[in-house]
């Protein structure tokens, strides 16, 4: 299965991957989530490719991108370790295979038992807390920490995805490193790395670099750290035309610096990403089947089977999915509004151009492989959809779709008198 890239059109999609889709909807039905395997697999090989030549590389995936156990599963066998954010996303990685040691957890105002109880997990633990750093030091000097760096970067394609500015609420503040030292000077405390990140969405690779001198001239303070972790947040295409970061160019620039680092550090140590949407997003497809086309005095609406409790990052982030009409690739193009079926306003493309639809078809959404089932609800009573992973040329159900029982499997129904 082959998706369009960001420069074809839709019209040239090819018969077999048409069929191909249009199988898995026929087969497991809609609205469905399909990802590609394979692309994930590139997508892998190209980030580490473009960082071939640092000596100690290492990939943690994001797990809140796409939490699928079967995802995880397959990524961690490409050689990836994993970022995760909660004790269930640790506990998912561990139940996929993920050694502890290849798993980080980045919490955010999560409580201080959390922390202790995914400690006991043996996974690295990253701190983004003055007050929780000097605790957890205190009361647990020998297990390594991370510490979260905020450096003040204002970064990100929204800003509810910029993480790394002077108002947010993640990492602690480069200007206050010295409390960091004395924390770690007081406790005897062991910080093996040190890690940021910015944002999502970021296309200028400068921004990157610039983060980066301020993460280096933080970490040369600390003399025994093992990694550094340079976030993510890389940029994938959404529609045609639409530019990416240049991984390759960030993998010459970064790598360079990152040597001279090493160098004047005196041993080389790990250079660290936990990139998501850039392994996951380009290889899903969200297919959603149309209930019914509705005329008004100035709009086609293309009413289908989902809403934004399937996908709600139209709405959220004001992102755009690229859509076209798997059942008639080679139609008439025709200008349509596509919405769902919730009971507010779900609109995901206002007057696109789309191959002329009718009831029934069957319409795919590009790029719905990060942050997309994992952000999806059960808003108004709906049931959330089945994943499907291509794998060797073979659909794998990974996900069967809810029922109505579930809905109703963790209520207790009281007595009224």
């Amino acid at each position: 299965m082959i998706f369009l890239t960001e420069n074809q059109e839709q019209t040239k999609l090819k018969p077999m991957e048409n069929k191909t889709l249009l199988d898995i909807a026929n087969e497991y039905g809609s609205p469905i989530y399909v990802y590609d395997a394979h692309k994930i697999e590139s997508q892998y090989n190209r980030l580490t490719s473009a960082f071939s030549k640092v000596k100690q590389l290492k990939i943690n995936y994001a797990v809140k991108a796409l939490s699928n156990i079967s995802v995880l599963k397959f990524i961690t066998n490409l050689g990836a370790g994993l970022d995760t954010v909660s004790i269930q996303e640790v506990k998912l990685g561990l139940a996929a295979g993920c050694k502890p040691e290849n798993i980080i957890y980045t919490p955010n105002g999560v409580s201080y038992e959390e922390i202790e109880e995914v400690a006991k997990l043996g996974v690295q633990i990253n701190i983004d807390n003055l007050s929780i750093l000097e605790l957890f030091g205190t009361q647990h000097p020998d297990i390594p920490v991370c510490i979260r760096i905020n450096p003040h970067v204002m970064a990100g394609g929204n800003t509810n995805i910029s993480v790394g500015h002077i108002d947010s609420k993640f990492g602690i503040s480069i200007h206050q490193t010295p409390h960091i030292l004395r924390i770690v000077e007081n406790t005897g405390m062991h910080v093996n790395g040190i890690h940021m990140h910015t944002g999502s969405d970021i296309l200028d690779i400068d921004v990157f670099l610039y983060a980066s001198e301020i993460l280096f001239e933080t970490a040369k303070q600390f003399k025994d750290l093992e990694f550094i972790d340079f976030g993510s947040g890389f940029k994938v295409p959404y529609k045609e035309g639409d530019i990416e970061t240049n991984i390759e160019e960030f993998g010459t620039k970064l790598t360079k610096r990152f040597k001279t680092f090493c160098k004047n550090y005196g041993r080389d140590i790990t250079l660290a990403f936990e990139p998501g949407k850039f392994l996951v997003s380009e290889s899903g497809c969200f297919l959603a089947k149309v209930n019914a086309i509705k005329q008004t005095t100035s709009t086609v609406f293309a009413q289908i089977d989902t809403g934004f409790n399937h996908l709600i990052r139209p709405m959220l982030y004001g992102s755009q999915h690229q859509i076209y009409n798997l059942s008639s690739p080679e139609g008439r193009q025709r200008f349509y509004s596509v919405v769902g079926y919730i009971c507010e306003t779900d609109t995901f493309a206002n007057n696109r151009r789309i191959s002329e639809i009718s009831q029934g078809n069957i319409l795919a959404f590009r790029n719905a492989g990060a942050y997309c089932f994992t952000m999806a609800s059960n808003y108004n009573s709906r049931l959330r959809p089945a994943e499907v992973l291509w794998y060797n040329d073979k659909a794998h159900l990974i996900r069967k779709r809810e029922t109505f029982d579930d809905l109703l499997s963790n209520q207790n129904i009281i007595e009224l008198t």
